[in-house]
């Protein structure tokens, strides 16, 4: 049984995302499961810190887009619109270059807020960062 209100494809999650910092730190949506959603992000110029690893607020982006756009398609959109409330992070290791792979599945989903767990991964499936995004569902 899948979590979602509506259960959008991969190209129309990124088709939302155009023209967007999500578009322009280069994220990439993979997977859309029943419970999770999936991306990547590029350790590049756009996403690095001036020491040459992966900046704690792009993790910290990357968490938030999977929480955010997950949250939503737990709502009918017509009637609710998610903000944010609270993400933190916790940055384990740090990675040099390549990709880092989010995953986000729920804590909660309840009527008025949700809970989002996100971790990040590097291309060795080492974990990167830990986040947890709270969400309200607010009336449009």
């Amino acid at each position: 049984m899948t979590l979602w209100k509506t259960k959008p494809t991969l190209d129309q999650i990124k088709e939302r995302s155009k023209n967007s910092l999500i578009d322009h730190l280069g994220i990439e949506y993979l997977e859309i499961g029943d419970d999770y959603l999936k991306a990547r992000m590029p350790v590049d110029q756009r996403t690095k810190q001036p020491a040459g690893i992966l900046h704690g607020g792009a993790s910290v982006v990357l968490a938030e887009t999977l929480g955010s756009v997950a949250a939503t398609l737990c709502v009918d959109r017509e009637k609710k619109s998610i903000v944010g409330l609270e993400i933190n992070a916790n940055h384990i290791r740090p990675v040099n270059d390549g990709w880092v792979t989010g995953v986000t599945k729920p804590i909660h989903v309840g009527n008025t807020t949700q809970i989002w767990e996100i971790r990040i991964y590097n291309e060795q499936d080492k974990l990167v960062c830990v986040s947890r995004l709270t969400v309200a569902n607010i009336d449009r």
